[in-house]
């Protein structure tokens, strides 16, 4: 099997990202999304993802930007991954011209399978909960939402953190694990221990998986 992937989303400062890579994440998150408290600008985003090295993905969360702004990222930061936390559709995804990962809010009664037949060119889903407000909210989904037939990569969020990402991992079997708050002091500010703790889990929960 191939090792889950690890995200750390809502960075805000230059140590925390400095930090996350350290711990051994493969993609960092900047939320450019005004109403979130983890919110960053564009120039920002530019900033604080200059400092990742190769191979470690900046990922720019947007919720219902207008095309303009989609363009000026898509320059600012070409290299980036566009994750679509909103209710944009298919068309808004694809017009973008940037490759994308789509979240989707479980809840009881979402059909996944048909969400996931509606974005077939998203690079990955990203499961989080249903919640009021969007941009995502630190709490976990029923795990059994997630039918067995989904033959698309998949994110597991909602609610993950050092103590319980190792079930998640064993459970779902994810291509990826997404966390912001769980490894938070405050929100928007990022604990170095916390983010070590959740990277070394996840690669805990693949070495169980390998062993017979």
């Amino acid at each position: 099997m191939t090792r889950t992937r690890i995200k750390i989303c809502g960075l805000t400062r230059e140590g925390d990202v400095d930090a996350a890579v350290s711990a051994g994440a493969d993609a960092i998150g900047f939320v450019l999304y005004a109403r979130s408290p983890r919110a960053v600008s564009l120039a920002r985003a530019r900033v604080l993802a200059s400092r990742l090295p190769p191979f470690v993905t900046p990922v720019l969360l947007f919720v219902h930007a207008g095309a303009e702004e989609l363009a000026q990222a898509r320059v600012a930061l070409p290299q980036s991954l566009f994750q679509f936390h909103g209710d944009e559709t298919p068309a808004d995804c694809d017009a973008a011209g940037q490759p994308y990962i789509r979240a989707a809010r479980m809840a009881a009664g979402f059909d996944l399978l048909d969400f996931a037949s509606r974005f077939p060119r998203a690079q990955a889903l990203l499961l989080d909960a249903h919640v009021d407000g969007f941009g995502g909210g630190g709490k976990a989904f029923d795990w059994s939402l997630i039918p067995p037939s989904v033959h698309r990569p998949l994110v597991l969020s909602g609610g993950l953190n050092p103590a319980n990402v190792i079930d998640g991992v064993l459970r779902v079997r994810p291509w990826a694990v997404d966390v912001s708050s769980g490894v938070e002091e405050a929100k928007g500010i990022k604990d170095a221990g916390l983010m070590r703790r959740f990277c070394d889990a996840v690669r805990l929960a693949d070495d169980r998986l390998r062993t017979p």
